[in-house]
This record gives C-alpha cells, sequence and structure tokens, in this order.
C-alpha cells in the first residue's frame, strides 16, 4: 500500500481546485479502503469548484471532493465482516445518524443529521477513499465500471421515477441533465408509454433523443403544453418528473399534469417560487412528492437489478472521459453546457 495518493483537493475557500499528492486515509475498525477504478463528476462538484453561495455556506476546505465513485476494496478495518479485499463495490455516499426519528422509522435517506462523503468530508476524487462499511454497496462483476460510477445519479432517477405507479402512464420529464436523462430510460424499462422530455439546452435535448423519449421539446421556442396536450388527447401526463428546479420548469410541469396526476419533484430552486395552489393542486387533485437521495437501500436493490437485467443503456449520458490530473479541464467542459456525464480515471487510464 502506498503512503500518499493522487488526488484533486479544494485547498482554499475560493474558486477552483489544485491536483496534489496528499496521504492515503487511515482505516477505522468499522471502515473499507476503496482503490477508485472511476469517478463522475456531478453538478454538486461543479458548485464546489466555482466556490459559489450554496458551496461557500456548506463546504470546509481544504476538501477532496467526489461522491460518485467505483472501485475494488484495497484494505479493510478489523470489525469488517460483508467485503473482502478484491470486491467490486460503490457505496451510498449520504452517511445517516441511525438514531434520528427518520433513522429509526425506514426514511435514513433524508435523516436529520446526514454527512455526505465527498462534501462533509473527504470523497472519492482521489486514488482511495474511506467508506464506512454500513455504506459499501458491493456489485455484481457483470455490471460495467463506467455504469457502476454512476449509481448515485442514476439512484436519484430510480427513487423518482418509481415514488408512485409508472407502468402504462404517460411521463413528462422537465429538465435533461444527467438525471433527467437517466430517468427516461427507467421510465421506459418500468412500463410508461410515452415520455416526453422537456429541456432549453439543445446538446441535452440531442441526447434526450438518443434515450429514446417520443416527444423531445424546446419550451424556449415551443409551446410545451399545447404538444403534451394534443398528444394526451387533452388529458396531460399521469406523471412529471420535475429535474431542472428552474421556475418556469416548475411552472410547465404544473401545467401539463393532468388531474389527479403526480409530479416528483428532485430539482431544487434557487429561490422561492409561487403557485396557484387552488389550480395546480387543490382543484387538481394532484399528489406532489419532494424528492431527495435515494432510498436507503431499496433504491439501490431495484437500479441493480434494471442493471443486472440490461434494461438500461445510458451510454449516451456519459459523454466525456477524462484521467483525474484533468479534472480542471472537466469543470470548464460542464461550464459550456456542452458536456453532460464526465468520468474521471485515477491511473488515466480507460
Amino acid at each position: 500500500m502506498p503512503d500518499t495518493m493522487l488526488a484533486v483537493v479544494k485547498p482554499n475557500p475560493a474558486p477552483g481546485a489544485e491536483i496534489r499528492q496528499v496521504k492515503v486515509p487511515q482505516v477505522g475498525l468499522a471502515d473499507v479502503l476503496v482503490k477508485v477504478d472511476v469517478a463522475s463528476v456531478c453538478g454538486t462538484d461543479l458548485h464546489i469548484y466555482n466556490w459559489d453561495p450554496w458551496a461557500q455556506n456548506r463546504i470546509h476546505p481544504p476538501l477532496i471532493p467526489g461522491h460518485e465513485f467505483c472501485g475494488h476494496v484495497a484494505a479493510v478495518g478489523k470489525e469488517v465482516t460483508t467485503v473482502k479485499e478484491g470486491d467490486f463495490v460503490s457505496a451510498e455516499m449520504h452517511v445517516a445518524c441511525g438514531k434520528c426519528l427518520q433513522c429509526r422509522t425506514g426514511e435514513a435517506h433524508i435523516c436529520q443529521h446526514v454527512k455526505i462523503i465527498g462534501v462533509d468530508a473527504n470523497g472519492a476524487f482521489a486514488e482511495y477513499v474511506v467508506i464506512p462499511e454500513s455504506n459499501i454497496w458491493k456489485l455484481d462483476p457483470s455490471i460495467p465500471k463506467e455504469y457502476a460510477s454512476i449509481l448515485d445519479p442514476l439512484g436519484n432517477a430510480v427513487h423518482t421515477v418509481l415514488a408512485g405507479e409508472i407502468a402504462a402512464k404517460t411521463v413528462a420529464i422537465t429538465g435533461t441533465g444527467p438525471i433527467g436523462l437517466f430517468s427516461i430510460a427507467v421510465a421506459r424499462a418500468c412500463g410508461a408509454t410515452q415520455v416526453f422530455a422537456i429541456e432549453t439546452n439543445k446538446y441535452r435535448r440531442a441526447i434526450a433523443q438518443q434515450m429514446k423519449a417520443d416527444y423531445v421539446i424546446d419550451p424556449a421556442v415551443e409551446d410545451a403544453k399545447q404538444i403534451v396536450l394534443d398528444a394526451t388527447d387533452g388529458i396531460g401526463v399521469d406523471v412529471v418528473l420535475e429535474m431542472a428546479g428552474h421556475p418556469s420548469a416548475i411552472r410547465t410541469g404544473f401545467d401539463i399534469l393532468r388531474r389527479g396526476g403526480r409530479i416528483s419533484l428532485l430539482g431544487i430552486p434557487s429561490r422561492p417560487i409561487s403557485l396557484d395552489f387552488a389550480d395546480d393542486i387543490i382543484f387538481k387533485g394532484a399528489t406532489i412528492q419532494g424528492i431527495n437521495g435515494r432510498k436507503m437501500y431499496q433504491t439501490w436493490y431495484q437500479m441493480t437489478a434494471l442493471l443486472k437485467a440490461g434494461k438500461l443503456d445510458l451510454h449516451p449520458v456519459i459523454t466525456d472521459r477524462l484521467a483525474m490530473q484533468d479534472f480542471n479541464k472537466g469543470m470548464e467542459r460542464l461550464r459550456t453546457g456542452e458536456a453532460s456525464k464526465i468520468l474521471l480515471y485515477p491511473n488515466g487510464n480507460r
């Protein structure tokens, strides 16, 4: 085992990040040390890189970011019993306290005291990362590493899609970032009859077409509501999966939702927004769900089953593959709006 490793480090409370040699983390009694094969970049990592107001209020440098990854177990603590050296793994990076009301009633994914590896503690943009044994997810070797590295956002998509009935339902997805794009595949695999993808970014719309959405709509130049109503005999969609968090996207979601429909909200608005509670919710009889993360660990079993069954083609969403040393290039690619999912390889190999 080497003493040092390559890592992406947020050294100071300022924009940017550095590539450094740092010490390999120590393994506690109930910890697992994982040698990272592939890590994936998330929008949260861009917030940290840019040092925006959210990052300034949440992040405490120095920090190694990164919360999406896969790898192989390099070492285990003396109390670890469920995995061994050489096992292929990923991890749920939300570390729940296990003691609050939510944790004790099956809702650990909304733990009151949750800590996130890669946000509140050093993460996976490194050659090695330490994970509590309780959060390790052992993987079937048949799952490709590229897919294994994106289980965190895929889990968000699976949780959102399967938060209610989906088979034989019409579905609209507002916002086709990576999670929205994954949701197209998951909705299809789970029996949705029509999928509408609503997105202003032309690069994301192109990927949505590759993901086989039935309708790909640019709400900036097209009447999304009328297109949806025309395609659904004037009824609206059964399910809206809101992934953008933008006020206009949320407005569109409620406009196209049928009476008695379900809207699941994952996108996070940057400011408070207003709704017409009477017409949008009460008289419509709408079911509204807030979606946070992935269910521990129901969602992990669901997405693993979908992947092992070969039900999901996610490759169009992966637009860039870079050596971890080129992390800053990846951030610039994300800033252009032309990249979707960016994979990082610590050893430079793809």
